[in-house]
């Protein structure tokens, strides 16, 4: 199970390991080599080859000690990796004109367009939404380091839609914890492909990294975490259902993962949809209602973003069927 540092601390680590990610290894994992351990087992993407170069600079140890790439392990072995701090990066303000929905001292609130990177990373190191804030504000939180400065949640490249920002600590600090209580009010709208039959349901499937793509995720029991996603039908279309979906949690690609899972992948999705002779740059999703409480006054806040255009046409084509 991945630890927290407050787990590590009442462990008796000490605060040098605060950058320090855990497991205990479960007895289905027993004799798996190390690095393909982690490798699944790790939240953020990461290759087999990263893993292997941090043990082999000593950056990971089993039960305390040390070990080599090719370690099989033990059922309840305790296997840590202490992440090296990344280097410095220059990020570049960017004037990059954003669609601001709310902003004060404390946070922002912007319609992402489809398209749009959130964060620097590899592939994409500029004209990102990071690069736009930081032109357009002053400070943001660096909570989440250098390469996320203000950025409390992300929403896929592909998603248009709305998004908030933490301008300081504090309320980043509220706003992750508003995330991880599951309050904030998340409600998407997409195209999905099929007829859905039901008018009202939830998806209840946990979500891990695909065993066979390590780009992509899938429902499986293996190192996942449980992942519930709500949806609405909101108007059928011939061979297409548009839908409302509220998260109330946020794994990543939760939605488009959920649809697929059963028979509904979004219109669009390059990655788990299908494209039935339907043309779209990017999935038909979009981020269109987020509410939190405010970080320093307690008001509870909801902004709305309708649709973007590229949507808007295609349920006039499908409406012109």
């Amino acid at each position: 199970m991945n630890k927290d540092f407050g787990e590590l601390v009442a462990e008796g680590a000490s605060e040098e390991d605060k950058d320090v990610t855990a497991w205990t290894v479960a007895l289905e994992n027993a004799k798996e080599r190390i690095d393909k351990y982690i490798t699944e087992a790790w939240e953020e993407e990461i290759s087999r080859s990263q893993v292997q170069l941090l043990i082999s600079n000593g950056h990971v140890t089993v039960n305390g000690a040390p070990v080599k790439a090719n370690y099989k392990l033990s059922a309840g072995d305790v296997v840590a990796v202490t992440v090296p701090e990344p280097e410095v990066t220059d990020l570049v303000p960017e004037d990059i004109p954003l669609d601001v929905a709310y902003e004060d001292s404390d946070v922002i609130v912007i319609n992402k367009p489809r398209g749009m990177v959130v964060h620097p990373a590899a592939g994409h190191p500029s004209g990102t939404l990071v690069n736009a804030l930081m032109y357009h504000c002053k400070d943001l939180s660096g909570i989440n380091g250098e390469i996320r400065p203000g950025i409390v949640h992300r929403i896929d490249k592909d998603t248009s839609g709305l998004i908030m920002a933490a301008k300081n600590d504090a309320s980043h600090a509220s706003l992750a914890a508003q995330l991880k209580e599951h309050s904030v009010t998340r409600r998407y709208i997409a195209v999905v492909h099929g007829n859905v039959s039901h008018d009202k349901g939830t998806v209840d499937a946990p979500i891990g990294r695909d065993p066979h793509d390590r780009k992509l995720y899938t429902v499986t029991e293996k190192n996942s975490k449980r992942s519930v996603t709500h949806f609405t039908v909101l108007e059928r279309l011939g061979d297409c259902t548009l839908l409302e979906l509220q998260l109330e949690t946020g794994r990543t690609h939760q939605i488009r993962v959920h649809m697929k899972f059963i028979g509904h992948p979004l219109v669009g999705d390059p990655v788990y949809g299908r494209s039935k002779g339907i043309t779209m740059n990017g999935q038909a999703l979009h981020a269109a209602i987020l509410g939190f409480v405010h970080p320093s006054n307690g008001e509870y806040m909801e902004f709305s973003r309708p649709i973007p255009a590229d949507m808007e046409d295609l349920l006039f084509q499908l409406r012109s069927r």
